[in-house]
């Protein structure tokens, strides 16, 4: 089908790893302007991923199930790339932030000169703007993986199998106790 007869497709890239409530609120606002909106689940080579693809795609399935215009599917390589496989113009980022904002107008640039896809940038809502994929993470593995802490951040699911993961990595640290 060609692109005008599906409307307008737009990509929502990210690691995802895990997925978080700041993700979920940009996928279902995002699904209310574009006709598609596919969720591309990459790789990013400046960060040591915790969840396989296929484990970070099992995580976001059951929080998107609901929104008929909204897939999910993991990629390799340049997001452009997968951009132009799935028959889409349009890149779809959520700014929290000013220094979101200007490391995601130079990519948009970039996107925009290697591969021709213009970028939408949507600003989270405001719970969500302190939201990390790596605090979630830290605040988990120091914070005594207290399940409480991350589930105001993540879906239960999410929680459940951090918890999962990084439970032995936790338990191969020594436990620092201060000098009384």
């Amino acid at each position: 089908m060609p692109p005008s007869a599906r409307g307008v497709v737009a990509i929502f890239q990210g690691s995802f790893d895990p997925v978080t409530f700041g993700h979920l609120d940009v996928i279902r606002r995002g699904a209310q302007i574009f006709n598609e909106l596919i969720v591309g689940i990459g790789q990013n080579p400046e960060k040591e991923q915790l969840f396989t693809p296929k484990e970070r795609l099992e995580l976001l399935q059951p929080h998107i199930a609901d929104l008929p215009n909204v897939r999910a599917a993991t990629y390799a390589g340049l997001t452009i790339d997968f951009v132009r496989q799935c028959g889409a113009h349009v890149l779809l980022r959520g700014i929290r932030d000013m220094a979101d904002l200007s490391h995601e107008v130079q990519l948009a640039n970039l996107n925009r000169m290697i591969g021709g896809a213009e970028t939408v940038f949507m600003m989270t809502s405001d719970q969500h703007v302190l939201t990390s994929s790596t605090y979630i993470r830290q605040i988990y593995e120091m914070g005594g993986c207290d399940l409480a802490r991350i589930e105001q951040l993540v879906p239960p699911n999410v929680a459940q199998r951090l918890a999962q993961k990084l439970a032995p990595l936790r338990a191969r640290r020594p436990n620092v106790v201060l000098p009384e």
